[in-house]
């Protein structure tokens, strides 16, 4: 694996603060010490690294845009800069990340009560807890509100019942932030480990994201209090809120994996050789497919950074984040491809990482919004009609 010194053609680093620059560097190393000599290990394995849980606590990852409750206060440019340095290691362990704060942290943070906010909000971000969010199912991934998911009100209580599919972290959490039906509508539930008639089984055989544990939830009458309900949370739009800032952590960290692979093909290309004996960084198809790479990767920085200024002045929209998660995905999975391309055969061996790398873009490319659901939302926005129906 070749070294890393960051991917800057058009000076963007010009417009970052001392600050931001400040928190890219120390994920940067973080991952370059803790995560980059191990990660083909891990991934082989199909093994998530517990140990770097309260690793990444110490050095605030987890809420890392929120404010108080032990939480850093970072703003939204340095947040997304975190994603970026997280998954230029792997998408995995981005996952993680982005799963523990945008969407367990964030809506016990919006919707939860004070009760619930002091409970959990410091356990979560010292990494003493780990949440995780269930609202996929089986059978309604880009269609949520088709949910079959069911809370029945009984007393004091609730009864849940119901199946979630590909959550993350879901057989290591403490607790999950489960959406279901009521007589009220979508309704979120803060359901614990160890409750009567909750389970959490993994999905086993995956070819993507296998450094991260991904999960089935089954909720068989399922008993909680009503104050596990989230209080402030009614309808669709808490549970899409929640994905709009997951959705915008991985615009940026899609930047980080299209980086890894832009910089691993370039270093290979000066120094492997052929056709008299030139090293194929000479050759004009080669250069070409590199200059492809940066521009569309100098584009997705100018869009995650322009993104992250107006969600700091509280000016982005759920659109915006769509343009940014689509563009850059798919962007991401364009250079990891023409990277394992110039790699030759050695673009499929694990003693690079663009291939693990591809194969985890092919999940990022579906979850928290599919490409073409993305593309519908983007549609909506410019033309005022939708046509998801």
């Amino acid at each position: 694996m070749f070294a890393f010194y960051g991917v800057d053609y058009l000076q963007i680093d010009s417009l970052l603060t001392d600050d931001e620059k400040l928190v890219r560097q120390t994920v940067r190393e973080f991952v370059d010490k803790e995560v980059l000599p191990h990660i083909e290990e891990w991934n082989r394995a199909g093994k998530f690294p517990m140990h770097l849980v309260p690793l990444m606590a110490e050095l605030g990852f987890y809420g890392a845009n929120l404010e108080g409750y032990g939480c850093a206060g970072m703003s939204n440019v340095q947040y997304g800069l975190i994603m970026q340095e997280l998954e230029r290691g792997d998408s995995g362990l981005r996952s993680f990340v982005s799963v523990q704060g945008a969407l367990v942290m964030y809506p016990i943070n919006e919707y939860g009560s004070e009760e619930q906010k002091k409970r959990w909000l410091p356990a979560l971000q010292q990494g003493k807890a780990i949440g995780c969010f269930g609202l996929t199912e089986p059978d309604f991934g880009s269609n949520p509100a088709g949910m079959r998911a069911r809370g029945v009100k009984d007393g004091s209580n609730y009864i849940l019942n119901g199946e979630k599919a590909w959550i993350t972290s879901g057989t290591i959490a403490d607790v999950a932030v489960v959406w279901a039906r009521t007589d009220e509508g979508v309704r979120g539930f803060l359901v614990e480990r160890g409750t009567p008639g909750y389970s959490a089984q993994d999905i086993k055989g995956k070819w993507s994201l296998r450094a991260s544990v991904t999960s089935t939830l089954s909720l068989q009458d399922v008993r909680v209090p009503a104050s596990s309900v989230l209080p402030k949370a009614r309808g669709m739009k808490a549970p899409l809120s929640c994905l709009t800032q997951a959705r915008y952590g991985i615009g940026w960290g899609a930047l980080g994996a299209a980086m890894a692979c832009y910089n691993e093909s370039l270093e290979y290309a000066k120094v492997r050789k052929q056709f008299d004996d030139k090293p194929i960084a000479t050759h004009q198809l080669v250069q070409a497919k590199f200059a492809d790479m940066i521009t569309e990767i100098t584009k997705g920085q100018l869009l995650a950074l322009q993104v992250g200024r107006l969600k700091d002045q509280g000016r982005a929209d759920f659109a915006h984040v769509s343009m940014l998660k689509r563009n850059n995905v798919k962007i991401a999975l364009d250079v990891a491809r023409a990277a394992r391309d110039i790699l030759g055969a050695n673009g499929v061996a694990d003693e690079y990482p663009i291939f693990r790398h591809m194969c985890n873009l092919e999940s990022v490319f579906t979850y928290e919004g599919t490409h073409n659901i993305h593309t519908l939302i983007i549609g909506e926005r410019v033309t005022g009609m939708p046509a998801y129906k």
